[in-house]
């Protein structure tokens, strides 16, 4: 069996990947890796649906579409499904986007193809200009773990094999690879190293550059092992709730476990665009905020916030009000959008009332009508706290109770006009509280509970 057949089959039975009902997706360019990846995997596997996934990322016209071309070619002439999309010429030409244009692709495809496997086609030499990018963008010891064999959906069965010997392969079996053209743009980063950098290594420093970085990956990645296992202990000193960590015990750590620890939570977020400039913004962001009481927050990327204040911090998304509104206008039960609210006469249904689980609350609603919303918080709203006399605006009801900013438009409120009686989980108003005995419950759940 040829050497690189060899090397993927040993791959497949590593990862426990080799059954001929699997369908395996390859990520296709057509260039010298990937054609060799394909060709090779026909041929290990000759029984599996195997399918080519092309992105035309349609940044050189005419050259992008033969390319295209030249890939279902080779694709029909051994018996690959191909799959092709093209983007839009208005997408931005740069690594990052088509970075993360490709992945957004596979991911579509495994969902289309019903495969969680994806192979790409990233190589010895792929994995040594990962690792000299990192390093002059200043990663720790995690980054310098290079590129991972295995990743969620995705294998990279040739991460041990040279180009050279890729380039060998194709020339052997008549392989006509497309050549990008942009390969040799040196503004591109990668290319900078690949063409330039790595060989003056080579030649000036060290001959065996590829091995001594694989070699640097290996440990690293050992080294981090070490690490992740203490972390993870200290995670469930100080983790509670919804992956939140309280902020004293978090600060009585030593200071370098406590950046150790940022870097633990943020990276698996920003992947290679990580530096240490930006840990140590979010470090001295913690300490600067860790007597707020309403709390602070700032950027990580574009999608997540680190929200700090005195009882503890979290990594949160943006979250988007929900249009939940329902109205309710008598006794019995109502659904929106996954949420179930029953409303409960207590006389009649006492046994019910108590047999119910979820957010519930027992109210006097004797001089209520019942014509309400349930529904988000709108501009304008007030509440009567309970056991007080006078209304006060909602926002400041809310900052009384410490509700961090993030979390107000995920609430529920029961309202009556512009005013709340119950917000749910929180409290309710004056207006509905029990005098002496209740008339109705009152019951939020998430539906399946």
């Amino acid at each position: 069996m040829n050497e690189i057949h060899q090397v993927i089959k040993d791959f497949l039975c590593r990862y426990e990947i080799i059954a001929n009902e699997l369908t395996y997706l390859v990520a296709f360019s057509g260039g010298y890796d990937s054609m060799c990846l394909l060709d090779s995997l026909r041929k290990v596997c000759p029984y599996n649906k195997i399918v080519a996934l092309h992105l035309n990322h349609n940044w050189r016209g005419e050259e992008s579409d033969r390319e295209e071309q030249n890939c279902a070619d080779f694709c029909k002439n051994i018996d690959v499904e191909f799959y092709c999309e093209k983007l839009a010429s208005n997408i931005p030409k740069t690594e990052t986007t088509a970075r993360e244009e490709r992945y957004k692709f596979f991911e579509k495809c495994a969902k289309k193809f019903n495969s969680n496997i994806i192979f790409t086609a990233h190589n010895k030499n792929d994995n040594a200009e990962t690792l000299i990018f990192r390093i002059c963008h200043g990663t720790g010891i995690t980054g310098l773990q290079g590129i991972a064999p295995k990743r969620d959906i995705f294998y990279r069965p040739l991460l041990n094999v040279e180009r050279k010997d890729i380039e060998e392969y194709c020339m052997k079996n008549n392989l006509s690879p497309n050549y990008d053209s942009s390969n040799d743009d040196n503004v591109h980063k990668r290319n900078l190293i690949r063409s330039e950098i790595l060989p003056l290594i080579k030649k000036e420093l060290n001959e065996n550059i590829y091995e001594a970085l694989n070699s640097l990956s290996v440990v690293a990645t050992e080294e981090t092992e070490i690490v992740k296992e203490y972390i993870s202990k200290i995670k469930e000193q100080i983790c509670f709730g919804d992956n939140k960590y309280k902020t004293y015990e978090f600060l009585n750590l030593s200071e370098n476990i406590q950046k150790r620890f940022i870097y633990e939570i943020i990276t698996p977020l920003i992947y290679e665009n990580y530096d240490r400039e930006r840990l140590l913004i979010l470090w001295n962001f913690i300490k600067d905020n860790q007597n707020s009481k309403s709390g602070k927050t700032i950027s990580i990327t574009t999608d997540y916030w680190l929200f700090v204040n005195d009882k503890y911090f979290q990594i949160i998304t943006a979250s988007k009000k929900s249009d939940i509104n329902i109205k309710i206008n008598q006794t019995g039960e109502y659904k929106y959008g996954g949420i179930i609210f029953n409303i409960f006469e207590c006389n009649s249904n006492i046994d019910e009332c108590y047999g119910i689980s979820g957010e519930s609350v027992f109210v006097d609603l004797s001089d209520v009508d019942i014509d309400f919303e349930l529904r988000t918080r709108q501009d304008g709203d007030i509440i009567q706290p309970f056991g007080m006399s006078g209304h006060q605006k909602l926002k400041k009801y809310l900052n009384s109770k410490k509700i961090p900013n993030h979390q107000k438009d995920e609430l529920l409120f029961l309202a009556k006009g512009k005013e709340i009686l119950w917000a749910v989980g929180i409290g309710i108003s004056e207006k509905i509280r029990v005098k002496t005995k209740p008339t109705h419950k009152l019951v939020l759940k998430k539906e399946g509970v």
